[in-house]
């Protein structure tokens, strides 16, 4: 196969988001020659779309928060299913990245004395977003791909090559990983989409950094790229997936027109003042405050809206409740008939802001609802609705090191790993994590360079002629079904019996769903040939979104309580037994499934479980857990 383009590097990053920049920098850093693998186009990773902030406990908007505040609004938010050495690492670490970036040139908005600007958010306790008005993701994407450019600047002085030690190869997908006998990462194989071309990567360490799952379902935030690649290049490679029944519906998405049906609307408006009203024009949100939340949210308008000016004198208003809240509320609303014209609710920040205020502070929203909705929402009411943002599940890693379970090489960071955010992802979060996992991925590669020394796992070139086979395959097929017409059946299956108010029946039924379509997918025609060809690019990609979907139905089927991003209707309580459960996906012996396991969640650090009282304990933990308390828990 001389015709296939080979390359040798020490790291390489499959995916140039914040979790995939930071861990290319951390790597390069550390001396590692380092390639980074764009499915898109640079600077188009779905990071930008992060609109709201980074959380980071910096304390500039007030300084009583903390790192251990931050760690119990994680906790918090995520139903205590979260890894807690990972929350933990996050909220201490997170005010270093974010201050971090501003070294590599970030600009942040600004406080009148000068220090990181801070904005409210749901599930947080103290203003902690640092933000760029509503487009900070993009600021994060700008910031570190000028860092990776002042990088190769610095490589071209030292030997006349700007792409010596760190290169960008933007628009290929990697399409499996490449292992050596003894089961240690290798390399990767990989094409690009222009022209169709076959490359090789070897390399002893591999980060995934490729997000997360949401194009597997109908009305999703996500962009195309999200189609499960890690997850599923993770599983295949012999790794363990945790939590993948946690999807997360963003309550805020547009509902209208259909063309945008779907398109993330900000926590931002909300954090800012913004407030959820019904057909009526009643602000329902206070019907809906959880028994776990209720000390902490205000029970009247008055003491809501008092809390913006005077928060130590007041409660939070429901409005910022953890986004699971927030959607299953909005979705009892329009099942109650309560919902808008276009089947969404009403979110209204005309009335509470100034015009002048609302163009500072939002806007990108203000331009995407004139633009895309002919709303003007400094003097209208948006109409918004529950959409797949954000899945909590993902590659099982070690929070130190970012290591992928079971398989030696192979790292992984943000959305596609699992555990940081337990069943419910607090917003604001999901920047920070990157860049505290993306650097700890980096390094975390870096160290097993350094570890195996000379001792490089070689390709297998029988793998690579698999792996060449099975993208090519179908084009040789005849008879077999478009791949569109079988993402439109997948996105709608998982739409309708997997979402966000879940059915052991209905589950069931989207398993045998999928099964079908699994069988249909082995037979996929693709005509014409390699280049230009959307068509082939969507039928491998349809092979990593059945794998990941068939995780989250069953581990959705499997659990039997409703937590954070999983609802089920059969079972609407959290169980204190099912907390303790991580449910784990593997590949099934034979290699046609997936096989499911029961793990044991993380034991939190005395220290760490010191910092909540026995009360809200109660709420979570069995009995058994409750006497096994060390000692210095408060009453």
């Amino acid at each position: 196969m001389t015709d296939l383009e080979r390359h040798d590097y020490d790291v390489v990053i499959i995916g140039a988001g914040g979790s995939g920049l930071r861990a290319a920098i951390e790597a390069r850093e550390q001396g590692r020659r380092t390639a980074i693998i764009c499915k898109s186009l640079f600077g188009k990773a779905h990071t930008v779309m992060a609109e709201g902030g980074a959380a980071a406990a910096m304390g500039n908007a007030n300084p009583r928060d903390s790192w251990q505040v931050h760690f119990r609004d994680t906790m918090r938010g995520g139903k205590f299913m979260n890894n807690p050495r990972m929350a933990e690492l996050h909220a201490k670490e997170a005010p270093d990245r974010i201050w971090e970036l501003e070294t590599y040139g970030a600009l942040f908005d600004r406080t009148p004395e000068g220090k990181i600007s801070q904005r409210n958010f749901g599930g947080h306790e103290y203003p902690r977003l640092a933000h760029v008005g509503d487009r900070t993701g993009l600021e994060l994407i700008r910031t570190m791909q000028q860092k990776i450019v002042s990088l190769q600047q610095d490589d071209f002085a030292a030997t006349g090559d700007y792409e010596d030690n760190l290169k960008v190869f933007s628009e290929c997908t990697v399409t499996e990983l490449l292992k050596d006998s003894s089961g240690r990462i290798a390399g990767v194989f990989a094409y690009w989409r222009e022209t169709g071309r076959f490359l090789v990567f070897c390399a002893p360490a591999v980060v995934l950094a490729t997000g997360g799952i949401g194009k597997s379902f109908k009305v999703t935030t996500n962009s195309w790229e999200y189609t499960g690649d890690g997850h599923a290049l993770a599983l295949r490679a012999g790794s363990t997936l945790i939590n993948m029944e946690f999807v997360q519906f963003h309550p805020t998405g547009m509902v209208w027109p259909p063309s945008v049906k779907g398109i993330l609307v900000t926590e931002s408006v909300r954090g800012d003042g913004g407030v959820l009203r019904n057909d009526t024009g009643s602000r329902f949100m206070f019907d809906y405050v959880p028994d776990v939340f209720r000390k902490q949210y205000a029970e009247t308008e008055e003491e809501a809206d008092g809390w913006y000016d005077d928060p130590d004198s007041n409660r939070r208003p429901p409005e910022l409740l953890p986004r699971d809240e927030v959607a299953r509320a909005i979705n009892s609303e329009i099942k109650a008939g309560h919902g808008t014209e276009h089947g969404g609710v009403f979110l209204d920040i005309a009335t509470r802001r100034s015009p002048e205020f609302i163009h500072k502070r939002l806007p990108s929203m203000y331009h995407q609802f004139k633009e895309l909705a002919d709303v003007d929402i400094t003097k209208e009411s948006m109409e918004i609705g529950p959409t797949c943002h954000y899945v909590m599940g993902g590659v099982e890693v070690d929070p130190d090191t970012a290591a992928a379970a079971n398989v030696p090489g192979l790292f992984a960071a943000g959305e596609v790993s699992g555990g940081m955010h337990g069943s419910n992802r607090l917003g604001g979060n999901s920047l920070s994590d990157l860049l505290v996992f993306g650097r700890r991925a980096g390094s975390g590669a870096a160290q097993y360079l350094a570890r195996i020394g000379t001792d490089r796992p070689a390709v297998s070139e029988d793998d690579v002629t698999a792996a060449r086979n099975r993208a090519v395959a179908p084009f040789g097929r005849e008879g077999g079904d478009n791949p569109y017409s079988l993402h439109q059946e997948l996105q709608q299956s998982m739409n309708d019996l997997v979402g966000l108010i879940r059915t052991a029946p209905e589950m069931r039924e989207a398993l045998s769903r999928l099964q079908l379509l699994k069988d249909r997918a082995a037979t996929l025609t693709v005509e014409g040939h390699q280049q230009f060809n959307p068509g082939w690019h969507l039928a491998l990609d349809l092979r990593n979104m059945l794998l990941v979907s068939e995780c989250v139905a069953r581990a959705a089927l499997e659990r039997q309580e409703s937590r954070g991003g999983h609802t089920r209707d059969d079972y609407p309580t959290m169980s204190a037994e099912w907390r303790q459960v991580n449910l784990v996906c593997s590949i099934a012996p034979a290699g046609d499934g997936i096989e499911l396991a029961h793990q044991p969640l993380p034991k939190m650090a005395d220290d760490l479980i010191r910092l909540f009282d026995r009360g809200e304990l109660s709420k979570y933990l069995t009995p058994a857990e409750m006497a096994a308390l060390p000692v210095g828990v408060q009453d």
